[in-house]
C-alpha cells in the first residue's frame, strides 16, 4: 500500500476499529478431510458475525511465502512488509521499553537446550519460567566485551534481548538460530564488509555465553536472531489520522505495535484481563489492536486441541467487544500456525470484516473452508485489510475530481 495515498485521503470521523487478531490462527486439518483447528471450534459468536460480514482468506507478504510474526503484523496494520522491512531484535526491545538508541543493534535470544554433541534439541529450552530466563540474563549480562556495552534483558519465558551499544556498529549479522533440532548452533556471519567487526563481537559473546550456561540444563546454550537497528517510519498516526491503542501480553507484539507509534497499553494476566481493558479505554481511542499470543504457541506446540480451546474462549469473549458497539471489526490471524506442521506456514488466513457500512456476503461459518467463497477472495494481501477498514469507518475521503 503506498502509505503517502492513503495519508493524503485521511478524514476525521467519530468512529471506531478494533482489529482483533488471534496469533497463528490458520490451520490444517489434523487428519485427512477432517476440520481445521478453527473448523472444529464450536464458535457461536464468530458464526454470527461473519453472516453480517465480508470474509475471505488474506496472504500475510505473498503466495508460498511463510511470514514471520513482525513481517505479517506490519502487513495487518497497512505496512506493505516488503518495503517496511525490520528484523525481530528492535520489536523486542521496544516490547519490554529497552531505551534503544539509533546506532545500537539488537537481536533476539532463545534459550535452548544442546546435546553433549553441540546439537539442539529444543529451541525453547522447555519453555523455562520467565524467572529462571531472568536469573540467567544477569549471569549473561555480566560478560564484558571489548569497545561496546552489552546488555541482556528478559523478555519472556525462553526469550531474551541482546544488545550492542558501541561505534561502528551494523545489523547486517546472520542469525544464530537454524530453526530447527537435531544440528548445532550457526556462527554468526558478516553480510556486508561493514558488519565484521559486529560479527566478532557476537561471536566472542556466543563464545563467553556458552561457558556460563553449560551447566544450566535446560537452559545450557543460547541462539540469536533478527539483528536490527531502527527504522524511520511514518506512524500510525500520520498515515491514518487515529488514535492508536495496542493491547497485548507478550513483549514482541507490544514491540510492533510500539515501532508504528501506537500507546501501548499496560496489560497483564490472561485473555480476560485484555477484554476489561479494551472496555475500560473504548472512549479514549480510535482504533484498538487486540492480540491473542496462544492460538500460535499451541499450534507450534502441536497441540491442536488446546488451539481449539482458545478460540473456543476468544469466542465467549467476543460479545464484551461487540457490546462497545465498535464501527468496524476486523477478526483475522497474522499468518497460519497448524499444529499439524508445529509452525508457521504460507498458507492464507482468514478473516472477516464487519462494518455497520458494510455489506455482507454469504459465508454464515468463520472457517478456512467457507471463508475461501467470501466476498473478501481467497487471497488478498494482507496489507490492503486496514485501508478497507478505514474506508468502512468513513475515514477516508473521495480520491481526484
Amino acid at each position: 500500500m503506498d502509505l503517502k495515498l492513503i495519508a493524503s485521503l485521511q478524514q476525521p470521523a467519530d468512529t471506531k476499529v478494533v482489529l482483533l487478531v488471534m496469533d497463528g490462527l490458520g490451520g490444517l486439518p489434523i487428519q485427512t478431510g477432517g476440520p481445521t483447528e478453527l473448523e472444529a471450534a464450536n464458535t457461536p459468536n464468530l458464526d454470527a458475525l461473519a453472516a453480517l460480514s465480508m470474509c475471505g482468506l488474506h496472504q500475510p507478504v505473498a503466495p508460498g511465502v511463510t511470514p514471520g510474526s513482525g513481517p505479517a503484523h506490519l502487513a495487518l496494520f497497512g505496512y506493505d512488509p516488503l518495503t517496511y522491512q525490520v528484523q525481530r531484535g528492535v520489536l523486542e526491545a521496544l516490547g519490554v521499553d529497552f531505551p534503544l538508541q539509533r546506532q545500537d543493534v539488537a537481536a533476539r535470544g532463545n534459550f535452548c537446550t544442546m546435546d553433549d554433541e553441540g546439537r539442539l534439541t529444543d529451541r525453547r529450552a522447555g519453555r523455562i519460567p520467565t524467572e529462571v530466563g531472568a536469573k540467567l540474563c544477569d549471569l549473561l549480562g555480566e560478560i564484558e566485551l571489548p569497545g561496546v556495552e552489552l546488555f541482556v534483558w528478559p523478555v519472556k519465558d525462553y526469550r531474551f534481548l541482546f544488545v550492542l551499544r558501541g561505534p561502528g556498529l551494523s545489523d547486517a549479522v546472520s542469525e544464530t538460530d537454524p530453526q530447527m533440532t537435531g544440528v548445532p548452533a550457526l556462527e554468526p556471519q558478516a553480510l556486508k564488509p561493514e558488519a565484521a567487526k559486529t560479527a566478532e563481537l557476537v561471536q566472542l559473546f556466543l563464545e563467553k555465553a556458552q561457558a556460563v550456561l553449560k551447566d544450566h540444563h535446560p537452559a545450557n546454550a543460547m541462539v540469536l536472531r533478527g539483528f536490527a537497528q531502527t527504522p524511520d517510519w511514518p506512524t500510525f498516526t500520520e498515515v491514518y489520522g487515529m488514535r492508536a491503542a495496542a493491547i497485548a501480553l507478550y513483549p514482541m507484539y507490544r514491540g510492533v505495535a510500539k515501532l508504528v507509534g501506537m500507546e501501548v497499553l499496560d496489560v497483564h494476566g490472561d485473555l480476560e484481563d485484555e477484554f476489561a481493558l479494551l472496555e475500560q479505554a473504548w472512549a479514549d481511542y480510535d482504533f484498538f489492536f487486540v492480540h491473542i499470543k496462544p492460538t500460535d504457541s499451541s499450534g507450534e506446540d502441536g497441540a491442536f486441541d488446546r488451539k481449539v480451546g482458545i478460540i473456543e474462549r476468544v469466542d465467549a469473549l467476543l460479545p464484551r467487544l461487540l457490546a462497545l458497539d465498535p464501527d468496524v471489526v476486523v477478526v483475522t490471524g497474522d499468518h497460519s500456525t497448524p499444529a499439524a506442521l508445529k509452525s508457521h506456514s504460507w498458507h492464507p488466513v482468514p478473516a472477516m470484516l464487519y462494518a455497520k457500512t458494510g455489506r455482507r456476503d454469504s459465508v454464515t461459518r468463520f472457517g478456512e473452508t467457507a471463508c475461501l467463497s467470501g466476498g473478501l477472495g481467497p487471497h488478498l494481501p494482507g496489507c490492503e485489510l486496514l485501508p478497507l477498514a478505514l474506508a468502512h469507518a468513513q475515514r477516508m475521503k473521495k480520491f481526484g475530481a
